[in-house]
């Protein structure tokens, strides 16, 4: 594979999961040694023994997957390795000074001393991108950098990215968010198995021409499917009074009707994750009720939700929703085993037999069962959690971002199952920062800003500005759109 990248340019590297992208960044950033071929850096040959040789020599690499210490604050991720010194002893002042420089380039209005562990995904991977530039980095590779921000955090990103390349910075930006590339990529190259097999100029730039390069046989007109919803059917989840312990001083009042698909919508740190959070027994209520099929349930913890027959896939997989030392078989088919074992013992030819129907239905590839799941790309994982619990048959599935890092293809595959879901009989209430995923998968939208709700369109009204608008300036009817769910 040859590619070249210049100073003062956004280069997006897409391709469908499992196309090599991630795989030529850790060699370009040091963490993997090529078999063969070489990489040069201003003209010069270089090999790195490992990430250090590489951002000693200028490149700098922002993991899909966020690369954290939880137990350190911001200053200390962001000077990790590299903490100053007074007379032999942490310079803590220093350190904090010069975090909170690079924080405030990239728009966090956070305290250096904020422990990670506390944060959002969304501000983790704000985090990240600081830290990187902190690095003064003359190529910095972004891999999947927005798949855990807002609509104004995006935007906020794409705006410093521009500056940076005024900068002569070289951006290596992979991302499956194709409106992304179309907005700020100079040039495009697209991998498939491997290969580099299309690259695109800015002028010749277009959505069709991407994704017909990336896999070829996925069409737009593919990715929209009839909606499953029974606006007359009965109202499946019903939340009422709901107060967080992020937000206690905000209510929230909504419901899903069955076979629907709602979506909430808003910035990060809007409350979206925590309402999720909240129903499924991860988070306490602080007051608030939860109705199921007309029932008031009070789930303890995830297990007893789930018991109740709520399924809920978190927004981070890797750390909230995979065991990644076991296999698929061991992944897909826990929490279906804790439900349905008899006495304790568990049926393993009927285990086996649901774990390769859901590998089948979920194209997990390669279709192996007992491989371990640290060895499947992104998308493959996030079919491995879907399965878990759609083997469940949940009267109620929540998804925090069930789309994150994945592309165009395996989007479609996964939004086809949410609806079949939904189809079911299942009430699906997603959390989801992409306004295009909204408007493609939703049958309404209900908007969060700080905790509350500021408004609920179907989708038939709904508009990226409208969405955008309630989001950062909230609407000027709060109350008409925070009644009691009926």
């Amino acid at each position: 594979m040859d590619i070249d990248i210049y100073s003062g340019e956004v280069v997006a590297v897409v391709g469908a999961n499992g196309a090599g992208k991630s795989t030529l960044m850790k060699i370009l950033a040091g963490v993997l040694t090529p078999d063969s071929g070489e990489v040069f850096l201003s003209g010069q040959s270089v090999r790195f023994a490992g990430v250090r040789d590489a951002v000693r020599a200028g490149i700098a690499l922002v993991h899909q997957e966020l690369n954290l210490a939880d137990n350190l604050d911001i200053a200390g991720n962001i000077a990790l390795g590299r903490e100053p010194n007074r007379f032999g002893f942490l310079d803590r002042k220093t350190m904090h000074t010069q975090a909170r420089e690079w924080i405030e380039r990239v728009g966090l209005d956070l305290s250096p001393a904020s422990d990670v562990s506390t944060l959002s995904i969304g501000r983790r991977q704000m985090v990240e991108i600081a830290k990187a530039l902190s690095l003064r980095a003359k190529v910095l590779i972004l891999d999947e950098p927005t798949s855990s921000l807002s609509m104004g955090e995006t935007s906020r990103l794409l705006m410093l990215i521009r500056t940076l390349t005024n900068q002569g910075v070289a951006i290596v930006y992979i991302t499956h968010r194709l409106n992304e590339v179309l907005e700020c990529a100079d040039r495009a190259v697209v991998l498939r198995d491997g290969e580099r097999v299309a690259e695109f100029s800015r002028d010749q730039l277009t959505r069709e021409r991407l994704v017909g390069a990336m896999v070829g046989t996925i069409h737009e007109s593919q990715r929209v499917e009839l909606r499953s919803t029974n606006e007359k059917s009965q109202a499946r989840l019903v939340v009422r009074g709901l107060q967080t312990q992020a937000h206690p001083k905000s209510t929230i009042n909504l419901s899903v009707h069955k076979g629907e698909i709602v979506g909430l919508a808003g910035l990060v740190g809007a409350g979206r994750t925590e309402v999720l959070q909240s129903i499924f027994g991860v988070d306490r209520r602080v007051v608030g009720d939860v109705s199921l099929d007309g029932q008031i349930i009070a789930p303890s913890d995830p297990v007893a939700a789930s018991r109740c027959g709520i399924a809920m896939v978190p927004e981070d997989r890797q750390r909230d929703g995979l065991m990644l030392e076991d296999s698929v078989r061991i992944n897909a088919s826990v929490v279906k085993i804790a439900r349905d074992s008899i006495a304790g013992f568990i049926r393993r030819g009927a285990e086996r037999t649901g774990v390769a129907r859901m590998i089948d239905l979920m194209k997990i590839h390669p279709p192996l069962p007992e491989r371990q799941v640290a060895l499947f790309s992104g998308g493959n994982q996030q079919k491995v959690v879907l399965a878990k619990w759609l083997s469940t048959e949940p009267s109620v599935l929540l998804l925090d971002e069930p789309s994150r890092g994945v592309d165009v293809g395996a989007r479609a595959e996964i939004h086809a199952l949410i609806r079949k879901a939904a189809h079911c009989g299942a009430a699906v209430l997603c959390s989801i920062s992409d306004t295009e995923e909204l408007l493609l998968l939703c049958d309404r939208i209900i908007v969060m800003r700080e905790g509350r709700i500021e408004g609920e369109m179907n989708i038939a009204d709904a508009t990226e500005e409208a969405i955008t608008r309630l989001a950062v300036v909230g609407g000027e009817d709060v109350a008409s759109h925070s009644e009691a769910a009926a």
